[in-house]
């Protein structure tokens, strides 16, 4: 088993904990009004995310989907610029022209964040080509859930990828439903990585809930493509344990959410926050005491970050058209 530094552990720990605690804080200013625009939670995902990114250099790319909160977070992208676009105000960081699901942070290496499903595929592909052009030591990584696995984008892409040998990771985020429906009513064979098969590329099936283990094998990955052997697919099997968009699918009058109870209670208990917490504890790599420490060090933070939010200003109708390429 590998031997992992402390603060790596630690990293990772507060990286997943700052994901789940700014996803929770959303919830009351969304059922109160405050937050309009579409919001799609990553809670119960954050192991997916964290390992990735915590295997990859600032100078990496990450492209995102609808529900990409985690991976801007994960990847160095400011708690307060993330609230902020929320409230779609202009000190956001996307100008208050995204909302939740277009932010933006260059300066990270969070290049893209798109709702289109599988929208974002192909521009990472193209970001990895670029890469290669330039003989550059980078990778690019597309997160994408598994509804994308049914849009044509992702083959073409794929196939594109394996042909160029392209430095670029593919990580389908599975949370086993597209929407509300279950992937067994997708799909024939659920097995998403065997899709890399007959393009002849590495593909691995691992325990999203599982930090370690995401880490682990996303680092394989990454030197797999910088030694010019990439691409990779990596099919991270885990759950949101939220609604498809906002708090719950069941509020308001709507019974959208077909998932059975126990289901829902059986995945709980695979929360992969506390999955970590006990392994830690066990390991006597960190105590209650720090966890608490971390939590509240966090909690501040995302306290202060809506503040600052709900004190900006939305964007001018004048400057409506600003950042528009024409």
């Amino acid at each position: 088993m590998t031997i992992y530094p402390k603060e790596l552990l630690r990293s990772l720990y507060t990286t997943m904990l700052k994901i789940r605690l700014c996803e929770e804080s959303f919830v009351e200013p969304i059922l109160g009004g405050e937050i309009l625009c579409p919001v799609h939670l990553y809670t119960g995902e954050e192991a997916v995310a964290a390992g990735v990114c915590a295997s990859l250099s600032k100078q990496d790319y990450v492209f995102g989907t609808h529900r990409s909160h985690g991976h801007y977070i994960a990847k160095g992208g400011s708690i307060e610029g993330l609230v902020t676009e929320v409230y779609c105000k202009k000190e956001g960081c996307s100008r208050g022209r995204g909302g939740s699901m277009h932010v933006i942070d260059p300066d990270s290496g969070t290049i893209g964040v798109v709702p289109i499903v599988a929208g974002t595929i192909s521009l990472c592909v193209g970001a990895a080509l670029a890469i290669k052009v330039r003989k550059q030591r980078q990778v690019a990584v597309c997160f994408f859930g598994d509804g994308a696995v049914g849009e044509g984008v992702f083959y073409e892409s794929l196939n594109f990828a394996a042909v160029r040998k392209l430095p670029v990771i593919f990580v389908c985020e599975n949370n086993l439903y597209s929407t509300h429906m279950p992937i067994t009513e997708c799909r024939p064979n659920t097995d998403i990585h065997k899709i890399g098969e007959p393009f002849d590329v590495q593909s691995y099936a691992l325990d999203g809930n599982d930090v370690l283990e995401v880490l682990e094998i996303a680092r394989q990955a990454v030197e797999t493509c910088k030694a010019g052997q990439g691409p990779v697919l990596l099919e991270c099997k885990t759950y949101r344990l939220r609604g498809h968009v906002g708090p719950d699918d069941n509020i308001q009058g709507t019974h959208t959410d077909i998932r059975p109870d126990a289901e829902i209670e059986q995945w709980k208990k695979n929360d992969p926050i506390l999955r970590f917490e006990r392994h830690l504890l066990n390991e006597q790599i960190m105590s209650t005491d720090d966890f608490d420490h971390i939590r509240k060090s966090v909690e501040t933070q995302i306290i202060n970050a809506h503040a600052s939010a709900k004190s900006c200003a939305y964007p001018s109708e004048s400057e409506l058209t600003r950042y528009v390429f024409k």
